[in-house]
């Protein structure tokens, strides 16, 4: 099996530290760039976010950030999908078939690689707050025990991941991508967009 669980966590970990000392980039190839790509989006949702909550923002700076969220949220879906494309692809040119019979997964292994890229983010900015001198020791505490959990739910999700694979390559589970058909920016399906649109062109 071509796909490297501890390369794709090695990829978060290394990318979360580098990006918060230089620009985002994306030196990978195949699918670890597509991983890559994915987590960009996780990295810039996560500082959008805190934006957000900005009590000193004002409204235009909010409504923008908001915004910005969406897009990004969309990008992320859809990368989600993307990487699960991909390993059905692999599946199919490298995999013993899945057996008629053989269970499906309650979730993708995309879905599983965007939610170790939230924690891999999580576990960064955790360990940030253990290093404060400017905090409380009950403060330290509590981020040092939310920490010690992150870290736990990393490895066990990492594990849960490798097993995965290695029942889809092997036949024993069936890898079907679930399509997520996000309406709210399609200005089809949105019923603020087209009404908006309906009112501009009469």
């Amino acid at each position: 099996m071509m796909i490297e669980v501890k390369a794709i966590a090695d990829l978060h970990r290394t990318t979360v530290r580098r990006w918060h000392q230089q620009e985002i980039d994306n030196p990978y190839q195949g699918f670890l760039a597509l991983v890559c790509e994915e987590h960009q989006r996780n990295f810039r949702l996560w500082h959008e976010e805190d934006l957000a909550r900005s009590r000193t923002a004002g409204d235009a700076q909010i409504a923008q950030v908001k915004r910005n969220i969406d897009v990004l949220n969309q990008q992320r879906n859809d990368l989600i999908e993307k990487l699960d494309d991909h390993l059905v692809a692999l599946v199919r040119a490298e995999a013993a078939p899945a057996r008629p019979d053989a269970p499906l997964n309650t979730e993708t292994p995309g879905s599983v690689i965007d939610r170790l890229s939230i924690l891999a983010l999580r576990i960064y900015h955790l360990h940030e707050q253990t290093v404060r001198d400017d905090a409380s020791e009950e403060h330290l505490e509590n981020a040092r025990r939310r920490l010690r959990i992150c870290q736990e739910q990393y490895k066990d999700l990492t594990t849960s991941l490798a097993e995965l694979l290695d029942d889809i390559f092997a036949g024993r589970k069936r890898l079907k991508v679930y399509r997520q058909l996000k309406m709210y920016n399609d200005p089809a399906y949105n019923p603020v967009l087209y009404s908006t649109a309906r009112r501009n062109a009469a």
